[in-house]
């Protein structure tokens, strides 16, 4: 059996920084209001020239160079979006585009727990054999869809992209475990109405699509009550799953990556799992939530800053729009990793130097 390391980590964040006393010039609310009820201080929103896919090429390309790839090196890419640049084409195929790939490419829609998601659909590909090196990347710019005048929204997301790289191995390194789930029925507690709408003139020739669209503002809705309630017991509860589904012990897990969603639900996770919090990755208060970038953008940072050695549990765990939640448990490490295969014309170029010699 293959296992699906990760060998190469990056991310991605919009230049702006919209900070906590900025949101209390455009709505009421005020910074300890803020922190005490989320934990987040700023948040980075897309503007100019940034989109979903400048930011998801962008943690792509630092991953790769990573794990010492090139984007001809990649069998497939996976991406995990709720907010793409094109309607039809797949967010997977822009940024396949922009770092000049090829192989297969689709996108997996689970909102915040997209990129738990989208690893586990991808580590699938490596571990049955399919596939050698696959790229997944977690992106949002859900800002383009919050209103700035909705406090109960505005102050809660942010935009930004994650990306790993797995390779194959025969030792058990990456994914070890998976948990999703979904509770359709609560899919009225977080969305965006009217994201798509007819147009006229299509109408006219099929006037019954028109009344499948709506005409409400494409800006997201949310319970916020009962989207906390659902998120304090489904972080703990999956993530505890995964990890008696990997064969540990809590005693086992090394580190909780958790989406950054709400600072009281992150502590509720932690105490679940009975993990200090010096073994949980927090950013909420530098990039507030960034959806499906949430996770990867956290993984990213901790291994960037040394925190991750090789052979350490760790467990993520994501809930978004559906409602959907994901957990895992990753093994750190590149132990066993498949040697990069030599070009052919390399070994041409090499066997003529030995016989020059």
């Amino acid at each position: 059996m293959s296992y699906a390391a990760i060998t190469g980590w990056g991310k991605a964040v919009p230049e702006r920084i919209l900070t906590n006393a900025d949101l209390e010039q455009m709505v009421e609310t005020n910074d300890e209001w803020i922190v005490s009820r989320t934990g987040i201080r700023e948040r980075r929103i897309v503007s100019g020239n940034e989109s979903t896919t400048s930011l998801g090429t962008a943690a792509a390309r630092e991953a790769l160079a990573k794990a010492n790839l090139t984007p001809g090196d990649l069998d497939l890419i996976v991406v995990a979006t709720a907010t793409p640049d094109d309607f039809l084409v797949s967010q997977a195929c822009l940024i396949q585009a922009e770092l000049g790939a090829s192989g297969g490419a689709f996108d997996v829609g689970a909102a915040c727990a997209g990129f738990v998601t989208a690893l586990s659909v991808a580590s699938q590909f490596v571990n049955g054999g399919i596939y050698q090196r696959v790229l997944v990347i977690g992106v949002d710019t859900l800002t383009r869809y919050i209103d700035y005048q909705d406090r109960g929204t505005c102050i809660l997301f942010g935009d930004g992209a994650g990306a790993v790289v797995l390779e194959a191995t025969e030792s058990p390194r990456g994914l070890l475990s998976t948990v999703l789930g979904a509770d359709g029925n609560g899919h009225k507690h977080l969305y965006v109405p009217g994201r798509t709408k007819y147009v006229a003139n299509s109408a006219k020739l099929v006037p019954e699509s028109a009344d499948i669209f709506t005409e409400e503002s494409p800006y997201m809705k949310m319970n916020g009550r009962e989207v906390f309630r659902f998120a304090v017991q489904v972080m703990g509860d999956a993530a505890a799953e995964a990890i008696h589904k990997a064969n540990l012990t809590l005693d086992d897990v090394d580190m909780l990556i958790p989406h950054q969603a709400n600072l009281r639900i992150i502590d509720a996770a932690a105490r679940r799992l009975e993990l200090p919090m010096d073994k949980v990755w927090v950013n909420i208060d530098r990039f507030g939530n960034t959806s499906a970038a949430s996770v990867p953008i956290a993984l990213a940072e901790a291994a960037e800053s040394g925190s991750l050695t090789e052979g350490d549990n760790v467990v993520l765990v994501a809930f978004g729009a559906g409602l959907a939640w994901a957990a895992g448990v990753i093994r750190w490490g590149t132990e066993g990793i498949v040697a990069k295969p030599v070009p052919a014309e390399e070994i041409a170029l090499d066997a003529t130097a030995v016989a020059a010699e």
